[in-house]
C-alpha cells in the first residue's frame, strides 16, 4: 500500500511541480478545494474581460459588422481546430458547435446512413449499459425510428458483442460514474475488423487526457466544451468526423450554416464540404468566445509539456486520492471503484458507499470541499444493484498535492465526526 505524505510533503511536491503557474489562470474561490472539474470546469481568469470585450465592443459597437470584422462567423471553425490539437484530429476537421446531444445525434445518423450503404445486414448499435444516459437516450430513438436493436452490454462484454451484425459502436471514452477508460484504438480495431462503425464520446477525455483520434483510426467524435475544456455552464460542444466519411451522407439537421454558400440563400440545400457541413444553425458566438477562452487554458501546457505533462500530474494526484482514501478512510465503507491501473483510469476518481453517499457529499461541500454525487441504479433481477457514487474530478490544471490532502483531511473527518448524518445534508437539491 503506499502511504499517504503528510501536507507538507504534499506542500513540497506543489513546490517542484513544472505544471504550478497554470493555476494563476483561473480566478478560484478562497476557501475552496474544487474537485468537480469534470463536471464544471473553473472560470479562466481571462473570461470575464474577454466576454465584456465581445459584449460592449464587438456587439456594442461593432454591431453586425462584427460577423466579419471579429471574426465570428468563423469561431466555430477556429476553437474547432484548437480542440483538434488537444484530440488527435487534423486542422479543418473538428467544429465547436451545438451541443453533446445534438452532435451525437449528427454523427450517429450519418453513420447508420454509412452502414445502411455499406453493410446492410448490419442492425445493431452496440452501446455500453452504463454509458452516459443522453447517449442511450439518442441511441434509442434513432434505432427505434429505423427499425434497428440498440444492444447493451457491460464493459467486459464488449469483445464477445462486435458480430457482423454490429453496424456502429458507441462508446464514452472515460466513464463518467467510474473514470474508467477504453482502449480506444484497440476496441477501435476490433469493431473495423467486424465491419463495424465507432463514435466515440469525449466528454471526459478532451482536456484530461491523451486522445489520438486519427492515431486510433476512429471514425467519429463529439465532446463537451463545460468541463475539462473550461469553456462555462452550457458552453458548445465539439464535433470530429473522419474525412474518409465527411462528405459521404448529409447529416440530419441540415441547416443554413452547414450550407456550401450559406449568403447565398438558395431555396435547396447542398452541403459544405468536410466538418463544415455539421454546423446547423446560427451559433452562440458569447459561449464560443468563453470555451475560446477556456479552451485556451489547457493549451497554455503546451510549453510545459502538454497532454502528456497533465497526464503523469493527473495519475500522480489520482494516486494520491486513491492512497488517502485507503490510508484514511478504511473502515467507513468505501470501495474505489476507479480503475488502478493508469491505462483503464481518466482524471477523476470514484467512491462507493452503500449509505449516506449524497449526504456525505453535501457535508463536503460544506466544508469547501467540493465533489458530486452520482445516484446508484437498483437490482433488476438479473444484475446487481449499481452503488452510489461520490465522485471526484482532479483537473491538473489548477489542483495540487496539497490540495488532494486537504480532500481526504475533510473527507476523514466528515465521517469520524460523523456530521453527514444531520438531516440537512440528506435534503437533495434538484441538480446533484
Amino acid at each position: 500500500m503506499t502511504a499517504f505524505p503528510t501536507l507538507a510533503e504534499c506542500r513540497r511536491r506543489d513546490d517542484l511541480d513544472p505544471l504550478r503557474a497554470l493555476r494563476a489562470l483561473f480566478d478560484l474561490p478562497a476557501g475552496v478545494t474544487y474537485l468537480d472539474g469534470n463536471s464544471l470546469g473553473a472560470l479562466p481568469r481571462a473570461a470575464p474581460a474577454r466576454l465584456a470585450a465581445a459584449v460592449t465592443a464587438e456587439w456594442g459597437q461593432g454591431l453586425i459588422r462584427s460577423w466579419n470584422s471579429a471574426g465570428w462567423f468563423d469561431l466555430p471553425q477556429r476553437v474547432g481546430d484548437k480542440i483538434g490539437r488537444l484530440v488527435g484530429a487534423g486542422a479543418g476537421e473538428v467544429v465547436a458547435v451545438d451541443g453533446t446531444s445534438i452532435n451525437l445525434y449528427k454523427v450517429l445518423h450519418a453513420a447508420l446512413d454509412i452502414a445502411a450503404a455499406d453493410a446492410p445486414a448490419q442492425r445493431r448499435v452496440v452501446s455500453e449499459r452504463s454509458n452516459f444516459p443522453t447517449d442511450l437516450y439518442i441511441a434509442e430513438g434513432l434505432c427505434r425510428a429505423r427499425g434497428l436493436t440498440l444492444q447493451l452490454v457491460d464493459a467486459d462484454e464488449l469483445p464477445g458483442a462486435l458480430d457482423d451484425g454490429v453496424a456502429v459502436l458507441l462508446l464514452t471514452h472515460v466513464n463518467y460514474r467510474t473514470g474508467a477508460m477504453h482502449d480506444m484504438a484497440a476496441l477501435t480495431r476490433a469493431a473495423h475488423a467486424r465491419g463495424t462503425l465507432v463514435i466515440w464520446d469525449l466528454a471526459h477525455s478532451a482536456g484530461a487526457v491523451p486522445v489520438d483520434l486519427r492515431g486510433a483510426d476512429a471514425d467519429f467524435a463529439v465532446g463537451c466544451g463545460y468541463k475539462y475544456l473550461n469553456g462555462g455552464p452550457g458552453a458548445p460542444a465539439f464535433v470530429w468526423v473522419h474525412p474518409r466519411h465527411a462528405d459521404r451522407f448529409w447529416q440530419p439537421l441540415s441547416g443554413w450554416w452547414g450550407h456550401a454558400a450559406p449568403f447565398a440563400f438558395m431555396p435547396d440545400y447542398r452541403p459544405a464540404a468536410g466538418i463544415a457541413r455539421y454546423q446547423c444553425g446560427t451559433q452562440p458566438i458569447l459561449s464560443l468566445t468563453a470555451l475560446d477562452v477556456g479552451v485556451d487554458t489547457v493549451l497554455a501546457a503546451d510549453a510545459l509539456g502538454g497532454m502528456a505533462a497533465l497526464r503523469r500530474k493527473s495519475l500522480a494526484l489520482t494516486d494520491l486520492f486513491i492512497a488517502g482514501v485507503r490510508a484514511r478512510l478504511a473502515g467507513h465503507g468505501f470501495e474505489i471503484v476507479t480503475p488502478e491501473p493508469h491505462a483503464q483510469r481518466g482524471s477523476q476518481v470514484s467512491i462507493a458507499r452503500a449509505e449516506g453517499a449524497y449526504a456525505i457529499v453535501q457535508a463536503l461541500i460544506a466544508r469547501g470541499v467540493i465533489g458530486d454525487f452520482r445516484a446508484g441504479v437498483p437490482a433488476d433481477g438479473a444484475r446487481p444493484a449499481v452503488p452510489d457514487i461520490l465522485r471526484f474530478g482532479f483537473t491538473p490544471l489548477y489542483l495540487g498535492h496539497a490540495d488532494v490532502w486537504h480532500a481526504v483531511d475533510a473527507l476523514a473527518q466528515v465521517m469520524t465526526t460523523g456530521e453527514w448524518r444531520d438531516a440537512r445534508f440528506a435534503q437533495r437539491q434538484e441538480v446533484t
